[in-house]
């Protein structure tokens, strides 16, 4: 670990740095679908905070800590990949509160604790909180596989089907099942009309 306050800033710019690699890699279980260009980690990882804070909103949540429970969450991903449900079947893959513990091993030790925490709770906790987040990670997947089926990729209703057989909060539902009533310019006929 990192002894002196420069090495501990350089440990954390690493990781701030390493974070860059979830704008470049995609989700690659969407290949199985047969979508030619998935949205990249960081994409989703965006929108699951912010369905999180939304549907925190919704359950009477904090949505803050939601956000940042839904922010966390794949932020693995830059040591193990994305790797989809069927491939996990087949490997033993470190868990991710050790890939955590050691992308952040030289970094602050503020930042160090806080973020084994967080990844710990959304991992392990039961928390309204973690339960949103993990719902937004599914809900973020429906409505991916709503925008994908319609832009002609007709391989999606098995993420659809799973999503929403995965929701546990009766907010996620109720917006997973509006969702699907809806296309992605949907929000815009309001101004069109």
């Amino acid at each position: 670990m990192a002894d002196t306050e420069q090495e501990q800033a350089a440990g954390t710019a690493g990781f701030l740095l390493e974070m860059g690699m979830l704008k470049r890699a995609k989700r690659s279980g969407w290949w199985i679908a047969r979508v030619k260009d998935p949205e990249t980690i960081a994409e989703h990882s965006f929108r699951t905070a912010l369905i999180g804070s939304v549907l925190a909103m919704m359950e009477g949540a904090d949505p803050a800590r939601t956000a940042l429970l839904g922010l966390w969450h794949d932020t693995q991903e830059t040591r193990v990949g994305d790797i989809p449900h069927i491939g996990r079947r087949y490997l033993d893959a470190a868990d991710n509160q050790s890939v955590t513990a050691d992308q952040l091993a030289d970094a602050h030790p503020a930042v160090r604790s806080e973020a084994r925490r967080i990844v710990d709770d959304y991992e392990n906790g039961d928390s309204l909180e973690v339960a949103c987040a993990r719902d937004a990670d599914k809900l973020e997947c429906l409505i991916q596989a709503v925008e994908y089926r319609e832009q002609g990729c007709s391989n999606v209703q098995p993420w659809i089907d799973s999503s929403l057989a995965k929701l546990r909060t009766a907010s996620a539902r109720s917006l997973a099942e509006a969702a699907l009533t809806m296309n992605s310019t949907t929000w815009q006929q309001t101004f069109l009309r």
